[in-house]
């Protein structure tokens, strides 16, 4: 096998469109696991460790936040700048794996594997967070909605890796929360929910709801948002609004739990989330 390990984008990107079979070595965490298993086999690995620019996490003048792929969970998970609807992705980040895995695993690694009961999916969609990618054509830019194609699968093409991931920047008034239901502590989610919110007067301004691990890909209704604006949020609009939502998923049986168990489970996670970025909006500042 061989083994690169380039300086720039432009580098490795070279590298990868080299041969189908060079895969992007970022933390290791989840493609060492499944070489080590024979599950993937590279001709190639391309390391983006010393690759300049990949890492940190940078607040712009708009409010926005940038993201470098090769930023570590732990970085994520321990950064002051993740406030208001911005903080679902901390939240995230706080919920994968160990310290271990979060000391080595990359935000940019984690997103290109797209496994669906992955945490960040979710917490992007939910985010509006936009993917930036470079490969053999250039630079471009892909919503997080988009970039999650099918399971295991992203918008990524051959040759391509991802730079970074950008958050807009969240509205004044906004708070957001990340809720995940697993077995055990530290595993992939049986459900997640992530919720960006914005009340006006007690009535619900905006809100944008994923749910992760229960479909190919994070699950988000319009109509079930748009429902929910202009009202108070009680009880009554969020069952609506969570079985419209619990509808939508595709979700599968295997061994952390039944389709029907994980449909369920969102109504719980959703009120959960909600509950959550709400006492955020309402906590002393």
């Amino acid at each position: 096998m061989k083994f690169f390990e380039p300086t720039t984008v432009d580098e490795a990107v070279r590298y990868l469109a080299a041969d189908p079979d060079h895969r992007c070595l970022a933390g290791g965490a989840t493609l060492v696991a499944m070489m080590n298993a024979q599950l993937v086999e590279p001709a190639g690995l391309v390391s983006l460790a010393k690759v300049d620019g990949l890492k940190g996490i940078v607040r712009g003048g708009d409010g926005g936040l940038a993201i470098g792929a090769m930023t570590l969970h732990q970085t994520v998970a321990d950064s002051p700048l993740f406030e208001g609807g911005h903080a679902l992705v901390r939240d995230a980040a706080r919920l994968i794996g160990h310290p271990a895995i979060r000391n080595m695993g990359t935000m940019g690694g984690s997103i290109s594997h797209a496994d669906s009961a992955a945490d960040y999916p979710a917490a992007l969609v939910a985010a509006d967070a936009t993917i930036e990618i470079a490969g053999p054509k250039g630079r471009r830019s892909v919503g997080a909605g988009d970039f999650f194609v099918d399971y295991l699968q992203t918008a990524l093409e051959p040759g391509e890796l991802v730079t970074a991931i950008r958050l807009p920047p969240a509205p004044k008034g906004t708070a957001s929360a990340y809720q995940k239901f697993a077995r055990v502590e530290g595993d992939f989610a049986t459900v997640s929910a992530a919720v960006v919110l914005a009340m006006d007067g007690g009535k619900c301004k905006t809100i944008r709801i994923a749910v992760g691990a229960c479909a190919p890909t994070p699950v988000r209704v319009a109509k079930a948002e748009a429902e929910l604006v202009g009202g108070a949020l009680d009880d009554r609009a969020l069952a609506a609004a969570c079985k419209t939502l619990a509808e939508a998923c595709d979700p599968v049986d295997d061994f952390r739990g039944s389709g029907e168990y994980r449909r369920m489970l969102v109504p719980v996670l959703v009120r959960r989330a909600v509950a959550a970025a709400r006492k955020r909006l309402e906590a002393p500042r």
